[in-house]
This record gives C-alpha cells, structure tokens and sequence, in this order.
C-alpha cells in the first residue's frame, strides 16, 4: 500500500457493532475471561490489552500506522515529544555511558544533555553541522548513541542521514533521529541506517494545536526496552490523544504538500526582501545543504527561518507589527507561527551556545501554515515594512 493508503486503511479491529470508525476506548484497564488468562497476559504468554498506561487499542493504532509509515518493526507512544526523547535515552543509557549529539537540538533535549544525564554519570559531546567530518573523533569506548535532528531546530540544517548511519553502523552505535520536522511523509531515516526515530506528534502528526504527544518507533529489540522502562514509569499517551492524533494521519499527506508548497513560496519571498539578512529553507537552492536535502526528503517541510537586519530591536519590532501570524512557540499548525527561538525554545542556552547553533538575535522562526499563501506573504510584508 502507499502512504496515503496506510495512514488512512491501517485500523484496529472493528467491534461487534461494525463501526466505520475506529471508536474511542476511554477506559483505563480490561477485563479477563478467568484467573488463567489474566495471569497469562501478566507474564506476557499471551498478547492483549491490560492496562491503558502501557496498552490501549486507540495508541496500539496510532503507533501501528507510524510504523508502518516509517518502515520500522516496532513502536511506542507517549505523553508528549519530550518524554519520547527523555525515556528512550532513559531506557538504552547506563550510568558510564556516552552520547554523541549535533549541537543544533531542541532547547530542552540540550537541557537533558547538559543538566540532568551528567547527574546520572551519563555524558554528552557535541559537534557542529558543518563538523560532521569531526564525529569520529568524538567516538569513545563507551559511547553508546549517536543523535540528531534533520532538519534541525530552529535552524533547519541538514544532516545526511546517509552518511551517519553508516558511521554509526562502523562503530556499532545505536543511531538515533528526531524526525518532526520532515514527518514520515517527507523522510524515512530507517531507510539510511537509523535504529530509532522519534517524533513530538504534537506538531504536524496532529497538524492543529490540539493535542500533546510524542512516539518512538525502529527495531524491535529496542523498543522492547523502551517498552519496559516506559510500562514502569509511566508516561504514556492518552486513549483521547491517540485517537485525535490517528485521525490526524489520515490527512498527513495532504496537510503536508500544502505546508511545504506554502513555505517555499514565503521562503523565496523572504529571499528578496531587503529587510532580511539571510533565509534559510532546505528547498532553496541557496540552502548550503540543498542537494542532500534533495536526496533524503521528498518536500522541503513547513519550517522557514531568516534573519533580519537591525539585530533584537527590528526582530521586536516585526513580531509587535504582526496582524494576522500567531506569536506562539508551537510549530507545524494549521495556522503559521511566528516564533523568536533565541527568547522562547532556546531561551535557556547560554548566548555562546545560541550562537554556535546559529540562533542570533534577529533570527525568526516561521511555521508556515494552510492559509493563502498570498495572505501569509501580505502579513510577513506588512511587519518587516511598517515602522
């Protein structure tokens, strides 16, 4: 099947009622036939719903259909993107154990890595995205994970997942990316070598600022750890959440092209405009990383950022001057977000390493939304002209 079909054919089993739809299961546990069937279910002889902190028909869906849309053997799901990141790490990392990570991650990722994992003896070294040629040298006997986000945030970056995946092959590491910016529908990282993919579904996985959530799928030998250590900590994905959010994917495809048409259009706008320093969207070909951007993805995603010239006061100045945008720290909504990742999701990095990410005081972050794209121009225009 393809994509489209998947992501809208793949459902639970129907009930005896023989709804179209799959319906919502808000229950917290399940019942048992008798004494031996519960106790077989509890020792794992026999596969079945238990307990709706770790199984549930609505998230078994969910996470069927993005393994089957990522072309992985196994997944999980969870209450948000963040504690995908932060249990996946927690159930394949030791005490001693050492990460390998781009530079270039989501604000609160970096704050794992820097504040809490070295409580737990667990370190992190990073390197830049024009460094890659460096990650060998930062490989240790006790490094365990190579991680990254491609493209990356905010900065939209690319990494060649082609290239990492068999280096983290030679070195025999787990390879692990943060896929929510390209969706399954634009990139596959399994595809080139990554054992794990991670998506926050609250972003474009939903598609409408409704819901929180976050999914971790690759091979199933590891979401079997995954799985465990989740099962006894507890953060897992509601039944309401599951089922809006494997709603969502039906229309992946389609919400996808739309976002991705409409950020190039702004993007080459952007370009031209005498206001911005720089632009920077991996489907322009002025994108330093174009060509691998062109080979891993299918579209160019809905994230575009550029910088403009005057520094923090003209980046106040245009946010203020915004009429129809949102101001808000989300990103993959229907409606397109204006964002300034330097005061908002990175505002806990030091100014040095903002800096070394590329985030500098006038850059802005724009999640390009399904409006007119004609409308989202006119907006943009209208707060980088007006005084």
């Amino acid at each position: 099947m393809d994509f489209e079909t998947k992501a809208i054919r793949l459902q639970t089993e129907r009930s005896q009622f023989q709804e179209h739809s799959t319906p919502l299961y808000l229950t917290s546990s399940f019942i048992f036939e008798d004494a031996e069937e519960m106790r077989a279910s509890f020792a794992e002889e026999i596969e079945r719903n238990l307990y709706s902190r770790f199984s549930n028909p609505n998230t078994a869906e969910f996470v069927n259909k993005i393994v089957a849309l990522e072309g992985a053997e196994s997944g999980y799901a969870f209450a948000t993107g963040m504690s995908a990141i932060f249990s996946t790490f927690g159930a394949l990392l030791n005490a001693g154990d050492h990460v390998v990570s781009c530079r270039s991650i989501f604000g609160s990722t970096h704050t794992l890595f820097t504040k809490y994992f070295p409580k737990w003896n667990i370190e992190t070294s990073y390197f830049n995205v024009d460094e890659v040629d460096q990650i060998e040298s930062l490989i240790q006997s006790n490094t365990k994970i190579l991680y990254l986000e491609t493209p990356t945030n905010p900065g939209v970056d690319i990494l060649d997942l082609e290239q990492l995946g068999k280096l983290a092959k030679k070195h025999h590491l787990i390879f692990i990316v943060d896929n929510c910016f390209a969706t399954p529908y634009l990139q596959n990282p399994i595809e080139y070598g990554a054992d794990l993919v991670i998506h926050s579904a609250t972003k474009l996985i939903d598609g409408q600022g409704r819901v929180l959530g976050g999914v971790t799928v690759g091979k199933r030998e590891l979401i079997k750890e995954v799985y465990l250590f989740s099962r006894n900590t507890g953060p897992a994905m509601s039944p309401f959440n599951a089922w809006v959010l494997s709603k969502s994917l039906e229309t992946l495809a389609v919400r996808v092209e739309r976002h991705c048409e409409n950020a190039l259009k702004v993007a080459k706008f952007l370009e031209e405009h005498q206001q911005v320093n720089l632009v920077k969207y991996p489907f322009l070909k002025s994108h330093r990383s174009y060509e691998i951007a062109k080979k891993q993805m299918k579209m160019g995603g809905n994230i575009v950022v550029f910088e403009i010239k005057g520094g923090i006061d003209a980046g106040r100045k245009f946010l203020n001057n915004i009429k129809m945008c949102s101001l808000s720290a989300n990103l993959g909504d229907t409606r397109t977000i204006v964002t300034h990742p330097s005061s908002t999701t990175h505002g806990k990095l030091s100014r040095e390493d903002l800096l070394e990410v590329g985030i500098t005081d006038g850059l802005i972050r724009v999640s390009v939304g399904l409006e007119s794209s004609n409308d989202i121009i006119y907006d943009l225009k209208q707060a980088l002209e007006n005084e």
